[in-house]
């Protein structure tokens, strides 16, 4: 009896928590024998031992009893909680999941690829890797495809073949990362007004913009406003004159300055030339001082001439030298053309000379070269260059179209 309540407890002993087989040591302490295994089971072999009596013995066999029947109550309570747990651990064990370590179940679960699977021969030739990217190029086109930031630039209107032609460009946006180094200087052109379609003109004129910091365009801007150039122009600008921010404020303020004593304006006039051609604040300022000198010196405009030519038609200040001169040698000379009449009508200078000649010459075939306003069949010299050649036929020569193409073959 005492023998059989031995191997209950033994039985039990086996899936009781440690407190549990904490206190079957405190209650039952008998002195160390020899024991072997019978059946899963430790026993006494009883050698060199003395047996124990039967009150003891009695004493035990009651204790087991309690024992047994306490832990049966707790291993119901324990099988009811612990169900799903174990079978979860039976399903693992059977698909020899336990004995795997966690780290190869959770990379063989996270990345669902084996790399010593087999494939057949047709699934091998299917296989296609991606070209290399090339140590070293001539072109931008070649990373596109691996370069996050050369494909938006793309998407947004940039010409990367305009980049290709300009030293170290291409080596610089390849080292740009588009998140931290190219939005947040999209987004601050967005936020000032520059419309959406001209960021990959600003881009492909100025790349150079991706490398200056938002707090250096912000101040740029900034100084701008303080001159009193509303949002609207500033955007216009921007975009027209994508070099603008580049330049310091005090590259700037010195710009604004040299047209506004060279010219004689106040700040107004100032700032209605800039605002439609912002360039001149970009471009190199020896080009306008010859021009000006070309119109005092060498065509003999007054000083209050010039300022009015130029309030009208700014690009008189950026034109072309030779182009100049051309134009006004035939209107005056040929034309016989006052300057008090170019004045008047500046437009005339930024005029085509084909255009004007032969415009010209056909109205002298035709006996209607009058370009005085005191005589009758005068024609003005605004509606000479801006009309176009039909309208120009009809209400100025008084002719028809195909009379003007037969003439224009004689030339």
């Amino acid at each position: 009896m005492a023998s059989s309540s031995l191997q209950r407890c033994l039985r039990h002993t086996l899936v009781l928590p440690l407190t549990n087989c904490t206190q079957v040591r405190h209650c039952c302490t008998v002195p160390r024998r020899a024991m072997k295994i019978v059946h899963g089971v430790e026993c006494a072999t009883g050698t060199g031992t003395k047996p124990l009596s039967r009150h003891v013995l009695k004493q035990h066999t009651h204790s087991f009893s309690d024992l047994s029947a306490r832990h049966k109550e707790d291993s119901d309570s324990l099988s009811r909680s612990d169900v799903s747990h174990r079978s979860q651990l039976i399903q693992m064990k059977d698909a020899g999941a336990l004995n795997e370590s966690p780290t190869s179940l959770d990379l063989n679960a996270a990345s669902g690829l084996y790399a010593l699977e087999e494939v057949s021969d047709e699934e091998a030739i299917s296989i296609t890797l991606p070209p290399p990217i090339p140590a070293l190029s001539t072109s931008l086109r070649d990373y596109v495809d691996n370069s996050e930031m050369l494909g938006k630039l793309v998407q947004l209107g940039v010409n990367l073949w305009k980049l290709d032609q300009r030293r170290n460009v291409g080596s610089m946006l390849l080292r740009l990362d588009f998140n931290t180094d190219v939005a947040p200087r999209l987004f601050f052109l967005k936020e000032i007004g520059v419309d959406d379609s001209r960021l990959g003109y600003i881009i492909t004129c100025n790349p150079f913009i991706l490398t200056e910091t938002v707090e250096n365009l912000q101040t740029r801007v900034n100084y701008l406003k303080s001159k009193k150039f509303t949002a609207e122009a500033v955007a216009s600008m921007v975009s027209r004159a994508p070099y603008l921010l580049n330049f310091s404020v005090k590259r700037l303020d010195n710009r604004l300055g040299f047209y506004q004593q060279q010219l004689s304006l106040n700040a107004s006039n100032t700032r209605s030339i800039v605002a439609r051609l912002p360039r001149l604040l970009c471009g190199s300022l020896e080009p306008v001082k010859e021009n000006l000198k070309v119109c005092e010196i060498e065509l003999g405009f007054k000083a209050n001439e010039i300022q009015h030519m130029v309030l009208a038609v700014p690009k008189l200040l950026t034109a072309n030298k030779r182009k100049l001169t051309q134009i006004f040698d035939f209107l005056h000379n040929t034309m016989k053309v006052p300057h008090h009449l170019i004045t008047k009508f500046p437009q005339v200078l930024n005029s085509k000379f084909l255009r004007i000649r032969e415009r010209h010459l056909f109205l002298q075939y035709l006996g209607k070269a009058q370009y005085d306003p005191a005589q009758p069949n005068y024609v003005s010299l605004d509606r000479l260059v801006s009309l176009s050649d039909e309208t120009f036929c009809t209400h100025v020569a008084l002719a028809t179209w195909e009379d003007f193409g037969l003439f224009q073959k004689t030339l």
